[in-house]
């Protein structure tokens, strides 16, 4: 094995037993450039995302891959309550800051940070509500992160575990990955638009499958890209800089490169992990490609998945047609 190829962008932990591939503080200052502001998300994903916890009736809400804070501020800006957690502290100052600068505005200044662990998550410094959250999010390709090194899955069962408890009864669960199938089999990513970020700076995704006994083991990304200068000086102190520089600003390019290595999770895999770790609390796991309708035929970017924890007895007994015409009666 070639370890310049195929070792992680970091080796440091920030949270015991979750690699921080962010570490090195390198990877979170281009991976926020590569992001962009909250501004430059596309409105598919900000229309599906925030649709789709509307339509489930969430309020209270769980960022588990907080990272620079991307998704956690735009819930915020929709009306949301935010708790986030990130095992990376060098991803989270970027969080913090932006919640410092906007402290004043509705929301930003109850928005609870902290740096967590998937797999000790009922151990974080958080406020649980009442029941649980109405939704956990774990978004951008994230949970990928988390490392099978035994080939039991085990630390990606105990993680979807702890995500369901932190639900309340009838909460949903929203994670992704992205299109790892693809990637298998072809060697590459799907072309096509990307949903999720749209920085004009990359100039290639260079993409790596390791086997490991002919069976995919890692895949890595290597992102390359070229920032003007100035841009990537503003972004290390500022979620809302401007992704275009202005004419007087120094407009050179610099070529910026990080590397970060996933667990490529194939779709039915994944779908029987969710429903082994949510167990008999599992009630349904609904999958979008790129928050559209999930088709075979389809080669999306991403596949989401929206995992609903049953409802109590009670709520059920309560809910039920049987039980209304008692009550009418």
């Amino acid at each position: 094995m070639n370890d310049a190829v195929y070792r992680t962008r970091s080796l440091g932990v920030a949270a015991t037993g979750l690699p921080d591939q962010y570490a090195d503080g390198k990877a979170a200052t281009v991976w926020n450039v590569y992001v962009g502001s909250t501004q430059a998300r596309t409105k598919l994903y900000r229309e599906s995302v925030c649709h789709l916890l509307r339509s489930h009736g969430c309020r209270n809400v769980l960022d588990v891959a907080c990272g620079t804070g991307v998704d956690s501020i735009m819930l915020l800006e929709e009306g949301f309550a935010v708790t986030s957690i990130d095992a990376s502290d060098k991803m989270l100052k970027y969080a913090q800051k932006t919640r410092w600068a906007r402290r004043k505005e509705a929301g930003f200044d109850n928005w609870s940070i902290e740096e967590g662990n998937w797999l000790t998550l009922p151990e974080a410094d958080i406020d649980f509500p009442s029941g649980g959250f109405d939704a956990v999010v774990c978004l951008g390709n994230s949970f990928a992160h988390l490392p099978d090194f035994d080939g039991t899955h085990s630390q990606q069962l105990l993680a979807l575990q702890n995500f369901c408890d932190a639900l309340k009864p009838g909460g949903i669960l929203v994670i992704d990955h992205r299109n790892y199938d693809a990637i298998i089999d072809t060697g590459r990513a799907p072309s096509g638009a990307n949903i999720y970020y749209t920085s004009p700076y990359v100039d290639n995704i260079k993409t790596s499958v390791l086997r490991v006994d002919g069976e995919p083991s890692m895949v890595t990304l290597d992102y390359h890209l070229l920032v003007p200068s100035d841009l990537l000086r503003k972004r290390r102190h500022s979620d809302r800089a401007s992704t275009t520089p202005t004419e007087s600003e120094d407009q050179t390019k610099v070529a910026s490169h990080f590397r970060l290595s996933y667990h490529p999770h194939r779709l039915q895999k994944f779908k029987s992990l969710v429903a082994e770790s949510f167990g008999e609390e599992f009630a349904s796991n609904d999958v979008l490609g790129d928050f559209e309708k999930y088709s075979k035929e389809a080669t999306p970017a991403y596949y989401i998945h929206i995992v609903k924890k049953k409802t109590s007895e009670a709520e059920e007994s309560s809910s039920s047609p049987s039980s209304k015409r008692r009550k009418v009666e």
